[in-house]
């Protein structure tokens, strides 16, 4: 649960925009390099890391349009918007990766019964370089915009990324033992990275499924709403607090506490001073305000 700056929407579609056209271009360059070079050297680890941009390249394409989707505003059918599309583009990213990491991980122990030589294993290391920069000129473009947005979607792609930095280093180190004659070693590391894949597939997937199954906000959110609404003069207490996420909207519900004897119209406008509070502190927070009296 990230807590954003308030943010213009104009400005959060191009940023969110910015975010997925990138990941899209870096891995289809990536997919046709890669290629070349594992068609030349037919290295396990370059196929894993083929296989990975294949899988990169699929979920930023889900990403680019869970995320179109989940900018459009609420409507009739859906008043709370659209936002959980980008949760469901996590989910579907993290069935991508465990995919992935199942092929390599088949390819793997095949190679490692079966060790071969390989071809063009230096061409292969000067590609595993241009995507380790590629990669890290994406990850600052996608740390900038998950800053400013908090977006699931594009959070999830990152954490893919971050690990394909690991990856590609792994992948190099392979390449230099196998150019030197230690052939299992490109089966070894290609197995390790498919258990790493595999493990931040399972990260992605658990974030997805708890913003689907309306995980309520942190704890550290949810004691400063707490805190900001029982600071309004005139609130007795709050009781029956409820929050959970859409996208980058945050939902919150509370009962607050008034004298018994306030009017209704004081008792309306201090429920709106409550909820007004709140909303300056978090603007993305849409509040619905319960008054009870005691």
């Amino acid at each position: 649960m990230i807590n954003v700056p308030p943010l213009k929407p104009a400005e959060r579609d191009r940023l969110l925009k910015l975010a997925t056209y990138a990941s899209v271009a870096v891995a289809v360059l990536l997919i046709a390099l890669k290629s070349s070079v594992y068609l030349m050297s037919g290295s396990v680890s370059l196929l894993a890391s083929l296989i990975d941009s294949l899988m990169d390249a699929a979920a930023s394409v889900i990403n680019l349009f869970a995320v179109r989707y989940a900018l459009k505003p609420a409507d009739h059918e859906h008043r709370f918007g659209h936002g959980k599309a980008e949760a469901l583009a996590g989910l579907a990213q993290s069935a991508f990766i465990t995919g992935s990491a199942v092929l390599v991980l088949l390819q793997g122990i095949d190679r490692l019964l079966n060790p071969r030589p390989l071809d063009s294993a230096w061409l292969g290391i000067a590609v595993m370089l241009f995507s380790i920069a590629a990669t890290i000129g994406l990850l600052l473009i996608q740390r900038h915009v998950i800053k400013r947005t908090g977006s699931t979607a594009i959070r999830a792609d990152s954490l893919h990324y971050r690990s394909d930095l690991l990856l590609n280093a792994s992948i190099i180190v392979a390449l230099l033992l196998a150019a030197y004659g230690i052939q299992r070693a490109d089966a070894f590391f290609g197995l390790a990275i498919a258990l790493f894949i595999g493990y931040s597939a399972i990260q992605i997937g658990r974030d997805a499924v708890q913003i689907l199954m309306d995980r309520e906000l942190s704890d550290e959110v949810r004691a400063e709403a707490l805190q900001l609404a029982r600071s309004v003069e005139g609130v007795v207490n709050v009781h029956d607090f409820r929050s959970r996420q859409s996208g980058h909207d945050w939902f919150m519900q509370m009962h607050v506490e008034i004298p018994a004897q306030t009017p209704l119209v004081q008792a309306h406008d201090l429920g709106e001073r409550v909820r007004a509070r709140i909303v300056e502190r978090f603007p993305q927070t849409d509040v619905l305000i319960h008054t009870d009296p005691v």
